[in-house]
């Protein structure tokens, strides 16, 4: 079952409301699922579990800070985060990851959802249509966040494996970007399905690629690029972020990226309860 009691779905968002099966959604994750990046939040149980060491995690806490404040995904530091990662799992086993994903997700993932895209996914699962993640994140903690939200599947970023072990290298490009759309026309190809008739949500302009190939693209919380596309164009916005904080998007002071970076990298410190979904 998808998202917290009580729930409503948004079945405004949706253009039609009966089951095609050559239609289907398309979810960015970080801010637009949830709240901040997932694979800080994997970083987060890499370090509880001491495979990543406080210095790694404190450049972790940065670029999450930025990330959330700024509203915006930058492409060097995800092509950075990506590349520690993939130094941080070299030689570990893909079931062990698999593993602490499902823990993440429980510890630091659940209460980062936001109630609202949720609600969306729920209404086009409800008319019968599949739903699909497209995340620049590690495919395996994708597919543990689609599996956790009952969703059709998940498309991510992949690691080279050799015998069931990371080796520490990609097995094609990060799931970012033009990938995505990319990887979205491949996916409906092999579906049989109608882009005209799908529906894209993200809320960043790196994925305008994706968005503008799909007959339903819809900003969610939006970074400022984005809004103003989605404005110029006609696509339908919906903002779940407190006014405040959709205010400030594009403008934080280096002084409070300091203290959320700070912040952050105390919250790996402290422990923290499991909480189960209920």
């Amino acid at each position: 079952m998808l998202g917290p009691t009580g729930v409503t779905p948004v079945d405004a968002v949706i253009q039609g409301n009966e089951a095609d099966p050559s239609a289907a959604a398309f979810f960015d994750v970080d801010n637009t699922i949830m709240r901040g990046a997932s694979i800080f939040h994997l970083a987060r149980g890499l370090a509880k579990q001491r495979i990543l060491s406080m210095g790694d995690m404190a450049g972790f806490a940065w670029k999450q800070a930025k990330f959330v404040l700024a509203g915006n995904e930058d492409l060097d530091d995800i092509a950075k985060v990506i590349e520690s990662a993939l130094v941080i799992v070299k030689g570990r086993r893909v079931d062990e990851m698999r593993e602490l994903g499902d823990s993440v997700f429980e510890e630091y993932m659940v209460d980062k959802l936001w109630p609202g895209t949720l609600a969306i996914a729920q209404s086009h699962l409800d008319i019968g249509q599949r739903v699909w993640l497209v995340s620049a994140t590690p495919i395996e903690v994708a597919e543990v966040i689609a599996d956790r939200l009952g969703l059709s599947g998940a498309l991510g970023t992949v690691s080279e494996i050799q015998d069931g072990v990371y080796t520490g290298r990609l097995a094609g490009p990060p799931m970012h970007g033009s990938a995505k759309a990319d990887a979205v026309r491949a996916l409906a190809e092999r579906e049989g399905l109608d882009l005209r008739r799908c529906s894209a949500y993200s809320d960043s302009s790196n994925d305008i690629p994706m968005l503008s190939i799909v007959g339903n693209p819809c900003a969610i919380n939006p970074d400022r690029p984005l809004r103003e596309y989605a404005r110029t164009h006609g696509w339908q916005i919906r903002d779940y972020r407190s006014r405040r904080m959709a205010l400030k998007i594009g403008v934080p002071s280096a002084a409070t990226l300091g203290f959320a970076a700070g912040t952050a990298l105390g919250a790996t410190i402290v422990s923290h309860r499991f909480r189960k979904r209920a």
